[in-house]
């Protein structure tokens, strides 16, 4: 995975994104250095921030001149040698600057609601959602909750008598035996865009998916709902 040192990060090219939409091609020094302040204050690489010139105003002006040049609407202008993620961000989002604004102002909300370990942890069986490393993070620190994981399968295990898979009906100890009994996996299936720190984390906001449906689910981006799945699941290859 690429460093800050060598190319922006996805969070950081929504901010920047959302900025353009917001402000302009030239969105003011006042804009430019608060930008600039919240991107050092991602706790990715922080050390990155006793370098006075790492993610300067100066180099969010330029960086905003890329998506100038990516801009349809635009005939002329910008910079061209913009890299990959600039234009992987602009597919994703330009068509939708409302959802775009929903999501920088969660990556923005939840900065200070992880630790560096926590934001810089990484999972092969996970692809970072569209929406970015620090809501990517937020999202499995919720699935992780071992209090809610408990509650919900405790909850689930009462009004159905077994923890099976909402997606493909998977019991563990069923296909098991005792060894799995109780074991299953919690999804939480509310939006990244949506989530607030501090924000609690209802019962019905987790589903309960086997080990196999819920690391597809995280597969690749777009990531799957859990009736997405289903639907995958049950329509014939």
């Amino acid at each position: 995975m690429p460093t800050r040192g060598r190319a922006w990060m996805r969070d950081e090219l929504i901010l920047a994104l959302d900025l353009y939409f917001q402000k302009g091609r030239n969105p003011g020094g006042e804009a430019a250095q608060q930008l600039s302040e919240t991107l050092r204050a991602i706790p990715v690489e922080s050390w990155r921030t006793d370098d006075p010139k790492f993610r300067s105003p100066q180099s969010v002006t330029y960086k905003l001149q890329n998506f100038v040049a990516l801009d349809p609407s635009l005939a002329t202008g910008g910079f061209s040698h913009g890299g990959k993620g600039d234009a992987e961000v602009w597919e994703e989002f330009s068509s939708d600057p409302e959802r775009l604004h929903k999501v920088a102002l969660s990556i923005r909300d939840n900065l200070g609601s992880l630790t560096a370990s926590e934001a810089e942890e990484s999972e092969e069986s996970i692809t970072e959602a569209p929406e970015g490393q620090v809501l990517t993070r937020m999202h499995r620190k919720r699935e992780r909750s071992a209090s809610l994981r408990k509650a919900k399968k405790e909850t689930v295990q009462k009004a159905t008598g077994r923890l099976a898979c909402e997606a493909c009906d998977m019991d563990f100890s069923e296909r098991y035996g005792t060894r799995a009994k109780g074991f299953i996996e919690c999804h939480h299936i509310v939006p990244l865009h949506t989530l607030k720190p501090g924000q609690r984390t209802r019962l019905e906001d987790l589903a309960l998916l086997c080990s196999n449906c819920h690391r597809v689910l995280h597969l690749r981006k777009p990531w799957l709902s859990v009736d997405e799945l289903k639907q995958l699941i049950n329509t014939p290859a």
